[in-house]
């Protein structure tokens, strides 16, 4: 006898797809029971029913998981790659900043009596800042245009794993050139406002 059905849903990874299921209501249980629980006092609500197991059938051992561990362990592999790319990214994302600051301070440096003698002429602290900092931007407009398709295909052979998958959209990568701008413009401003805030008479005063 049929007493109902369902609506499909993943009891499985979503790398398979959604295969049929009969759930059977039987006697034979062999010492199972599957609870909904609606309460956050999980501990006093395990203690509780281990007292209740325990008063019914003390000569078995109460056993307890949640099903939201096992669909958990599902993904585990995708967490555990999850993780370890975020921990990279990051260290990759302030040796970056801390190259990306040398690297300026060091152009700067090499500049001093340029900005001098622009600021000599009449240019401004913010024409001067946008000129040092428009060098470097587009050397990282330059990189994401490199990166962006390398990305999107290991992205997309990535996902060909799994039967459920999003598509990507073109904004995720507009997000990431822009934090990108605006981290590298962050690093720079310091350096270039420096440089172009500076007296240039200490700069061209040995010339």
């Amino acid at each position: 006898m049929i007493v109902g059905v369902v609506k499909d849903f993943h009891f499985t990874s979503a790398k398979q797809k959604i295969a049929p299921l009969m759930m059977i209501a039987s006697n034979n249980s062999r010492g199972k029971i599957i609870a909904r629980i609606k309460t956050a006092e999980i501990p006093r609500l395990i203690s509780d029913l281990k007292n209740k197991w325990e008063s019914y059938n003390s000569g078995a051992p109460f056993n307890y998981s949640f099903l939201d561990d096992h669909f958990a362990s599902l993904y585990g592999a995708e967490l555990r790659v999850g993780n370890i790319f975020t921990s990279f990214s990051i260290i990759a994302i302030i040796i970056a900043c801390l190259g990306l600051f040398g690297l300026a301070a060091f152009m700067i440096r090499q500049r001093v009596k340029e900005i001098g003698i622009r600021k000599v002429l009449g240019a401004s602290a913010g024409g001067i800042t946008v000129m040092i900092s428009k060098e470097f931007l587009q050397l990282i407009l330059i990189a994401a245009l490199i990166s962006y398709p390398l990305t999107w295909y290991a992205m997309h052979k990535w996902l060909q794993d799994f039967a459920y998958r999003v598509d990507i959209q073109w904004w995720v990568f507009a997000l990431a050139g822009g934090i990108a701008l605006l981290v590298a413009a962050i690093t720079i401003s310091f350096q270039s406002i420096k440089a172009a805030l500076a007296n240039p008479v200490n700069s061209l005063r040995s010339e």
